[in-house]
């Protein structure tokens, strides 16, 4: 259940920094749900490969660099997606998954645990 939650957060982020950067395009709501769904295959299976590799450089930048990390596996899950999810440079992608990290937090710590707790 905390994973289908979690899918449906991140889809509604997606959509949300869809919704305000023109570099960052999504066809659909389908086609965000399928991103989400995506990105959490690769958030599991390549980013725990792609952490332990930077892991110097994580430490020295004092976790900064997982942002990196985070654009990346957003780009994958656009080279996978085709045309139903474009993002327009790296550039894009750093900011995109910063603000995807933060909105994630915010909804998951004033939304998503209050309702868990009743």
């Amino acid at each position: 259940m905390r994973w289908l939650i979690h899918l449906l957060v991140n889809s509604v982020v997606l959509v949300v920094v869809a919704g305000y950067f023109e570099g960052f395009y999504l066809e659909s709501v389908s086609a965000a749900i399928l991103a989400s769904v995506l990105l959490s295959i690769i958030n599991v299976l390549i980013k725990p490969i792609l952490v332990i590799l930077t892991l110097p450089v994580t430490v020295v930048t004092f976790g900064l660099f997982l942002f990196v990390i985070n654009a990346i596996t957003l780009m994958i899950t656009a080279a996978l997606m085709g045309d139903a999810f474009q993002i327009s440079g790296f550039g894009m992608a750093i900011i995109a998954s910063i603000i995807i990290s933060l909105l994630n937090m915010l909804i998951n710590n004033f939304v998503v645990k209050p309702m868990q707790k009743k």
